[in-house]
């Protein structure tokens, strides 16, 4: 169950100016840079981002499989980062379960279905009997028990995602992190994996992040988060009306952090011919963000100051006026 604080249950997953930093050939690699994410119980929620866009890097660490550098993250109240060894191995076992898109991670191919989801089981220490009624239960609702005692050579590939599935909700986790579940299926199939995962997070209220490319996945999940150089860029969120023609309507929205910077999605600020500097006006209750023409060149504008005016104000005014500037994330990220 959630922390509660201040008489309201805190998120289920928490991150707060998230860091990693992997050195690789004696060069600091940045893949998250001060992400920020709030994920509550019974949420469905997808990521996506481009290649080393840094989500399979967060997957890994909401998982335990690796540490951030810097920040803080919670999740169901744990500390991940102050976590000890030994409770970071029983929260693996216990309060996460991890769907890979190979089958190779996901099952061992000389055991059957049903060996596949008892094995967590005894690694926990559940005994035998509860082990294959729980085993049973789970190949039920993945529509597989006829094919409990196939092995993975027998099962097709969306059977053995439906299996891996089951393994990783042997052990009851209160979150499921699914890595691109769909990527080796077909449509019908990965349609199938989808509806498993709705129906698992309605029936057990069970807290569920999907990492995909696929175009669709907004159409099956609550909200999708968008990764962008290792921060959350922006949010989809899906409203659903039933007596619609096409049944969902999308709300992109861009996400402000905790420090209150924005992501400008990179399309916009071509468009616009947005680069270094960009002018910020309160208007209509909002704030109006204008490119600046000529960047570099005197700006005789109210408001504006030549490229040497800014070099020459102290670093506390120059941040006060821009907005926005523009820091890529260094060499490849994971």
């Amino acid at each position: 169950m959630a922390a509660v604080t201040n008489g309201a249950p805190s998120p289920m997953i928490l991150c707060d100016n998230l860091v990693k930093i992997y050195q690789i050939a004696e060069h600091d690699v940045v893949a998250l840079q001060g992400l920020d994410l709030e994920i509550s119980t019974g949420e469905l929620v997808g990521i996506v981002g481009v290649s080393g866009s840094g989500k399979s890097t967060l997957l890994n660490i909401l998982g335990g499989l690796d540490r951030p550098s810097a920040g803080r993250i919670q999740v169901n109240g744990q500390n991940l980062l102050k976590m000890p060894n030994s409770a970071l191995d029983h929260y693996r076992l216990n309060t996460v379960g991890f769907v890979w898109q190979q089958s190779a991670r996901n099952l061992v191919p000389y055991m059957s279905a049903m060996k596949n989801i008892e094995l967590p089981m005894t690694l926990f220490g559940v005994n035998g009997r509860e082990k294959q009624r729980r085993a049973e239960e789970l190949l039920e609702l993945v529509g597989l028990t006829d094919r409990r005692n196939h092995k993975l050579s027998e099962l097709s590939g969306g059977e053995q995602q439906r299996v891996a599935i089951s393994v990783a909700l042997a052990n009851r986790p209160k979150l499921l992190l699914a890595d691109e579940p769909t990527g080796e299926v077909d449509e019908v199939n990965a349609r199938k994996i989808y509806q498993i995962f709705k129906d698992l997070n309605l029936e057990f209220n069970l807290t569920t992040l999907i990492v995909s490319h696929d175009l669709n996945l907004a159409r099956h999940v609550d909200r999708v988060v968008a990764i962008r150089d290792g921060k959350v860029s922006s949010e989809t969120l899906r409203h659903d009306h039933p007596t619609a023609e096409h049944g969902s309507s999308f709300t992109e929205l861009i996400v402000l952090d905790s420090t209150g910077r924005l992501q400008i999605p990179r399309e916009l600020r071509e468009q616009l011919g947005m680069q270094r500097y960009v002018r910020m006006e309160i208007k209509d209750g909002g704030i109006l963000i204008l490119p600046v023409e000529h960047q570099g060149a005197q700006q005789t504008g109210p408001g504006d100051n030549s490229k040497d005016e800014l070099a020459a104000a102290p670093k506390r005014n120059r941040l006060q006026r821009l907005i926005g500037r523009w820091k890529p994330g260094r060499g490849s990220q994971r």
